[in-house]
């Protein structure tokens, strides 16, 4: 009957010893033979340490991660903005294996982001993608052995402290240097929405096929359909002089689309240009 000396190590009574144990899920299995007990206790640490070092290298990253996030997001409105916070984070923390990233190694990236003078909220939202894909992590992601990428509970990320500003309509003034400042796509967009009330995905994807004439009033309107509106009853949209102007500059731009951008709908207006 074999005889054990150290945990994962045996010897039967011909001298002859054998590792046979299971490290992190890993079987380690060798006939030693007659060797002395501090060479197997070698053999034993040298193969824990290359199933470790096999390990490490499986192990993904927090790049690894993202670029998995965001490829399943690609059809979501908000991956643009989630794609610009994952390439301020990518510096910081995207070489780290995920079990190393927590607030510690997020200090640096909160320190520079602070000294330069962006909002607690706006870091917040890039600490909200770090959540997101840790947890995505650990609750979906799974290595070809079905071990979780990240194993364990994902870390708490701390919140920054905001200092909530009570909302306000902008003065005349404000929205007349604010526009000008947009990007080309934003221009007309952004105008139309505050001269419409429309919400930011009916403006984004407004189409051509909803303009309807109503002569009573001399001019067309939009009937976006109740799949399209948030009630889920359909919604007219009516044009003031603002709104109609660019309604009429943009006609011909695209067979489908009123704000086209490159043949398709703009995803989001609320991303990094505004």
């Amino acid at each position: 009957m074999p005889s054990t000396e150290t945990p994962g190590i045996t010897v039967n009574a011909a001298g002859e010893r054998t590792i046979d144990k299971e490290h992190r899920g890993v079987r380690i299995y060798a006939r030693l033979g007659a060797v002395s007990k501090e060479e197997a206790q070698r053999r034993l640490a040298a193969e824990v340490a290359r199933v470790e070092s096999e390990l490490y290298k499986a192990r993904p990253t927090f790049a690894n991660a993202a670029a998995r996030y965001l490829e399943e997001s690609r059809d979501l409105r908000s991956v643009d903005a989630t794609a610009w916070h994952i390439r301020l984070l990518t510096p910081y923390i995207g070489a780290l294996e995920l079990n190393r990233v927590h607030d510690r190694t997020l200090a640096d990236f909160i320190n520079e982001r602070r000294t330069a003078g962006v909002s607690a909220t706006t870091i917040n939202r890039s600490l909200e993608v770090v959540r997101t894909v840790l947890n995505r992590a650990a609750r979906s992601y799974r290595n070809d052995d079905g071990r979780p990428w990240l194993e364990g509970v994902s870390p708490l990320i701390t919140m920054l402290k905001e200092n909530q500003r009570s909302p306000y309509p902008i003065t005349w003034d404000e929205q007349d240097r604010l526009f000008p400042k947009l990007p080309t796509r934003l221009v007309r967009m952004v105008p139309f929405a505050v001269n419409t009330g429309l919400r930011e995905s009916n403006v984004c994807r407004l189409e051509w096929n909803w303009e309807v004439n109503v002569p009573e009033i001399g001019r067309n309107v939009f009937v976006i359909p109740p799949e399209n509106f948030k009630s889920k009853r359909p919604h007219v949209a009516i044009l003031n002089d603002v709104a109609w102007s660019i309604i009429e500059a943009q006609r011909g731009k695209d067979p489908i689309w009123v704000f086209p951008c490159r043949g398709k709908p703009v995803s989001t207006m609320n991303n990094t240009a505004w």
